[in-house]
């Protein structure tokens, strides 16, 4: 057996993603229709948007899983070279949603810079501690040019501002870090100085505090900054244990906002229950699992960081979603990764699995080749 062998891989990290965002379309046509009827006179507008990112997803995830992972160690550079250029000119040419210049809109599709700007990180922290080897245990030579890309980038997505992806960058960039053995004395005291400053931004803003802290009591806000929680914790009880049936959701009908989007675990649990939440949760666990299992299993430690950047990118926004819905942590914006509307977010998440797909085929291939050499050795 030789090196030229295509391994196969993951079906069942395939099979899973693809049950996912399965789900996703059809809790987005549920969570959504009665909302899309109203603007656009089609109960089918979102849903018909999400199949269309969901196809390019797909597509972008099979070709990305044919592409040899080695492919990203050498674009990193590239990479991130041109998400910091993304994320500049979405500041002066970007379109001002709500407040914030997050979003390049073409027609009537929106692309969120912010989002290739995780998949560059991850990748160029990957190449580059594989690359510095023992050096990254020095914290001038090693450490301090890493800090200095990422605080830059943060700086850069905290602009727009979206203190969600802020979050979000700072989780994966540290499970990169750590992954890759960065020196805990080193790592202990840059935790010290940065928690502080993200505190100071997290409360810095009237709005910004208003979202951090009404989910402690959002009753003493009902009509304000406490409305939308309320909404989904109304829709969480309301589904009790076996839920009310797909497609009978009460929430949905222009109580909650945001319920195809950022709350649409809440419609879940409204028509699916505790039950069908429960098997939703297993499944994407499942999925976090697989993809743990592949990162692991890789004995390249290039390809090792790039999949549990990948891995920890995905789980961290599960939690972040997961916790403004149910009111235990506070909202945050960040959509449920494969299952909310959301071209940016699907296409990233898919085509970063189909990264992980390649590395699992990468790992079969060497099974082959290993137990081949045994063989022969025989």
């Amino acid at each position: 057996m030789n090196g030229t062998v295509r391994g196969r891989p993951d079906f069942l990290l395939l099979f899973l993603i693809l049950l996912l965002v399965g789900f996703g379309m059809v809790m987005i046509f549920s969570a959504s229709s009665a909302t899309a009827y109203y603007k656009y006179g089609s109960p089918l507008y979102y849903v018909y948007k999400q199949g269309i990112f969901a196809l390019a997803g797909f597509i972008i995830m099979l070709f990305f899983m044919a592409i040899p992972y080695p492919f990203w160690k050498k674009t990193a550079p590239f990479l991130l070279v041109f998400s910091l250029l993304l994320l500049v000119l979405v500041l002066v040419a970007g379109v001002n949603i709500n407040g914030a210049k997050r979003w390049f809109v073409v027609g009537s599709f929106n692309f969120q810079p912010a989002e290739f700007s995780k998949l560059a990180i991850i990748v160029y922290l990957s190449a580059m501690i594989s690359k510095k080897g023992p050096k990254f245990q020095s914290f001038r030579r090693g450490l301090l040019p890493l800090l200095l890309m990422i605080g830059f980038m943060l700086l850069l997505v905290m602009k727009q501002p979206d203190f969600g992806t802020v979050m979000i960058l700072a989780f994966i960039s540290c499970s990169i870090l750590l992954v890759g053995g960065v020196n805990l004395r080193h790592f202990a005291l840059l935790c010290i100085a940065v928690i502080p400053l993200f505190v100071f931004l997290a409360v810095s803003k009237s709005y910004r505090f208003k979202r951090l802290s009404s989910f402690l009591n959002p009753f003493e806000n009902q009509s304000d900054s406490g409305y939308q929680l309320i909404q989904s914790l109304y829709a969480l009880g309301h589904g009790g244990f076996t839920g009310t049936g797909l497609g009978k959701s009460v929430q949905k009908l222009f109580y909650l906002p945001e319920a195809h989007t950022d709350f649409i675990f809440a419609v879940i649990g409204e028509e699916m229950g505790f039950v069908g939440s429960s098997l939703f949760l297993l499944v994407f666990f499942l999925f976090i699992w697989r993809g743990f299992i592949t990162a692991v299993r890789s004995q390249d430690p290039f390809a090792h960081m790039l999949g549990m950047g990948i891995v920890s990118m995905i789980f961290i926004q599960f939690l972040l979603n997961l916790g403004a819905v149910t009111g235990m942590l506070p909202i945050t914006g960040v959509p449920l990764p494969l299952t909310s509307y959301g071209g940016s977010s699907l296409i990233l998440c898919m085509a970063c699995t189909g990264i992980l797909l390649n590395i699992s085929r990468d790992n079969h291939r060497r099974r082959l080749d290993q137990q081949q050499a045994s063989q022969s050795a025989r």
